[in-house]
Order: structure tokens, then sequence, then C-alpha cells
């Protein structure tokens, strides 16, 4: 198994993180730290606008209220151009009272190219207003409208957009430089502290990973957890738990795999020893010495118990069972070669009852399937053979049925049953065996073949004599529970 994961790590090579976790942390905290100032930019440049205009508003009303407060007549000549250059406009109003007053640079007012009303105080529509004057600025000036001060009714005024324009381009700038700079130093000690917190850490869970796949088997390449209490060092425990639970399962599927092939040789050797053995007391039977004619059936008997045992171990022993060759084929004339197969013939003092279906067709691999009832068949006989029935004719019954999608066939004895002492762990080889020198190989192998088959084995509670139950579904159906 490691000569194969090796080759397929050397067709597969690893290649080498050119993105990898730390610079991803760092591009995504420079993103949402920008995005974040985008969503604060909107409504700041918003209102740098808003104050921008209301100043502009201010000054005009004063410069108004300045040129109200003067004598008619008192007016030096140029001051009202100055005011209206200091307030930046071409043309100032101021309603107080019912009386409009209007300060202009010439008589001829020039053409306003659109009305500003800051009165409407809406975000929707200051942000919509900012963003417009960003992307286009009128060549011909704009008409501002604000609230008024000090008993005046509203004030107005006409300027050019360029400059409001200029200085909101500036504020942007301002704005975008002080952006970058908070996301360079947000991002750096954010990724320096998840770097430290997290990626560190990770990148050492992640080359202990990598090692350790490389030599399962070496406890040196367990990892050491740390002392954090957060869920990295959980990660870090429950992965040196996993490790040294995995390095200890490989060694010792080592040590079995050689042990299994050592005893392999063994009952090997050892079978073709007990053949010849019972092949001697065959000829021992065949003698006239009453002695002889009195132990050799029993010592035949526990010869061929022998050499079962040893075959069955061989052949539990081999690689695993390969996948089922599954088709449509009728169950009835594999139950019929079961009875021939077990030796249940006419003649036999165990009968033989059978209730399947002539026209039942199971989807299965026939071989298998086979395999599965001789194993439950022999079991069922054996038992009967060694403790009878308790006074009534000895039977192995063997009835099917459709299900649905799937097939139940049970095959039941009325013989002493199975033991309490070997239901727990009745499907487990070498340890389920219901009767003295058994291998508990049986069902074992029946277990594990209905299992490729997605079905499912049980034993059931009826009573006298042991039942098991084999749920056999098709291809299209979903797996056994």
């Amino acid at each position: 198994m490691k000569e194969h994961v090796s080759a397929r790590v050397e067709e597969e090579p690893e290649r080498a993180i050119t993105f990898g976790l730390s610079a991803r942390l760092l591009v995504l905290t420079v993103i949402f730290v920008m995005l974040a100032e985008v969503l604060i930019y909107v409504p700041s440049v918003a209102n740098f606008r808003k104050t921008w205009l209301n100043d502009r508003l201010a000054a005009a009303q004063v410069a108004a209220l300045v040129l109200e407060a003067v004598p008619a007549g008192g007016i030096q000549p140029g001051l009202e151009v100055k005011l209206l250059d200091g307030v930046g406009a071409q043309a100032v109003a101021v309603k107080i009272g019912g009386t409009r007053r209007l300060l202009a640079m010439s008589d001829a007012l020039p053409e306003v190219g659109r009305t500003v009303d800051l009165r409407d105080s809406r975000w929707t529509t200051l942000i919509a207003d900012a963003f417009s004057t960003l992307l286009r600025a009128d060549a011909s000036p704009i008409r501002i409208l604000g609230a008024g001060m000090g008993g005046a009714d509203f004030v107005e005024l006409v300027m050019d957009e360029r400059p409001l324009r200029a200085a909101m381009l500036t504020f942007s700038r301002n704005i975008l430089i002080l952006s970058l700079a908070i996301s360079a130093i947000t991002a750096g000690l954010v990724y320096l502290a998840l770097h430290v917190l997290i990626v560190r850490s990770v990148r050492r869970l992640a080359a202990n990973v990598t090692a350790f796949e490389r030599d399962p088997e070496n406890v040196q390449r367990i990892i050491r957890p740390s002392a954090r209490r957060d869920e990295i060092g959980l990660a870090e425990r429950a992965l040196a738990r996993m490790e040294t639970t995995l390095a200890g399962e490989l060694r010792q599927k080592k040590h079995l795999a050689a042990l299994g092939l050592a005893v392999s040789k063994v009952n090997h050797d050892l079978r073709n020893m007990l053949a010849s053995a019972q092949l001697i007391s065959d000829r021992l039977s065949q003698l006239d010495d009453p002695t002889v004619k009195r132990f050799a059936p029993k010592l035949i008997a526990t010869l061929g118990r022998a050499i079962d045992f040893c075959q069955a171990t061989l052949a539990y022993g081999r690689a695993a069972e390969p996948v089922p060759r599954r088709k449509l084929v009728k169950l009835a004339p594999l139950v019929r070669d079961l009875g021939h197969l077990i030796g249940l013939g006419e003649d036999s003092s165990i009968e033989f009852a059978v209730d399947v279906p002539p026209d039942l067709v199971v989807d299965a691999d026939p071989d298998q399937l086979s395999r599965v009832l001789l194993n439950l068949g022999r079991n069922a006989v054996q038992a009967l053979t060694q403790a009878g029935a308790g006074g009534e004719r000895p039977q192995v019954r063997v009835d099917a049925r459709r299900d649905g999608q799937a097939v139940v066939i049970r095959i039941a004895d009325n013989g002493p049953g199975v033991p309490a002492k070997a239901r727990e762990r009745l499907f487990e080889a070498f340890q389920g065996t219901t009767r003295p020198g058994g291998a508990g190989l049986g069902l074992a192998i029946a277990a594990e073949l209905i299992r490729l088959h997605g079905g499912s084995i049980r034993l059931e509670e009826n009573g006298a004599g042991a039942s098991f139950r084999l749920v056999v579904p098709d291809r299209s159906a979903p797996p056994a529970a």
C-alpha cells in the first residue's frame, strides 16, 4: 500500500504554492478596508460639498447685510465688486421681510445653467448632486439657494461651479491618500496578527501532515501539540491523537500481515500433512480390528475438521474479495444446488425445505451468492449433526421473496440456535464461531460478500434454531440498512 501511495505521489507531484494563504489574506484585507473607505467617502464628499456651499451662502448674506447697512449713496466705488469677489459669486440676493436685495457685478445678470436648493437636505439628493458636480462641471454659472439667517427668508447666489469641483477633487485626492495609508497600515497589522495567530500554525499543521504522509509509521513524525487553548490547539491535539492511532494501526497491520503470511505457509504445509493423515486413517478404518473400527471414524472426523479449518483460514487470508459481477439470475436453481452441495439429498436424515418462487430473479453475482448460501447452509447442517433438533426431525429451510427493490432470503434450521455469547461478534472472523472446533470464518465471509452487494445480513430472533435474514438490493436501489 505504501509503495502504491508513493508511486501515485511521483506521478502527481505537488505544485509550489504561488498565491498562498498569507498573500490572499493581505489582498483581502486591503480590499475590505478600501471598500469601507468607499462607503465612508460617499457621504463625506456630499457633506463636504454642502458645507462648502453653505459657507459661500453665509458669506454672501454677510456681504448683503453690510451693503444694506451702508446709507444710500455712501457705497464707495468698487465695494460691491470686492465683496462679490470675496464671496466668489457673480450675484447675491437676500430676501428680508418681503424685500429682495440684489448685489451684482453688472446690471445684466448671467444666464444660469441649473439651480441647487440646499434647503432640500435629503441625503440621496445631496449624494447625487455631489457626484454630478464631480463628473461634470457646467461652464455656465449655477444658482444656489439656502436658508437665511437673522430674519432673512432665504439667500441666493450665482457663482461659477468650477471652483467647487476643484475643491471636491482636492478633497477626494486627500481621502484617497488617507485611505491608502490606512489600508496599508491596517492590512499590515491584520496580516501580522493573523500570521502569528493562525497562518503560522496552519503551516505547521500542513507541514506535519505532509511529513507524516511520507512515513506514517515513524512516531517521530507525530505532531507535538502546543499549549494553545483555542481552535488551533484543539486541531493540533486531535491531529496528534489521529496520527498516534494511525501509526499504531499501521504498525499493527504490518505485524499482522507478516504473521498472516507465516500462518498461511504453516497452514498450507499443515493441510498437506493432515490430508496424508486422513488417507492413512481411511485405510485403518478398513481393518477388522474392533478397536480401530470404533476410533477410526472419530479420528477421520477430527482430521476433517482440521483440514476445513486450514482451508478456511487460507481462503480468508487471501486478497480482499473482488467486486461482484452482478447480473439477473434466478434464485431457485442456486438454492437447489445448495441442497446437493451440503449433502441434503432424498436419503438424508436432515430435511431440506425450499420455498422460493421459480420466477424470482435476484440481481447478484451468482458465484458469490452461492458461496454465501453454502456457508450458511453448511453451518446449519453442522449444528444439526452435532446437537440435533430436540426430538423433531432436523430441518434446513430456505425461503425467499421480493420486497420492493430487494430480494429477502432466509436460511433457518431447527437446531440449538446461536449461543448468547457468540451473538455479539457473530460476523467477525475467528470470533463468531458457534461450534467447538469451528474457525468462525463462514459467517464473516458471508457478511463481507453481502456487504459488497450493498445488502445486509443479520440473525433473526424467532425462538428455536437459527435464522439468518439476507437482503440483496437491486443495483438501482439504495444500500440496505
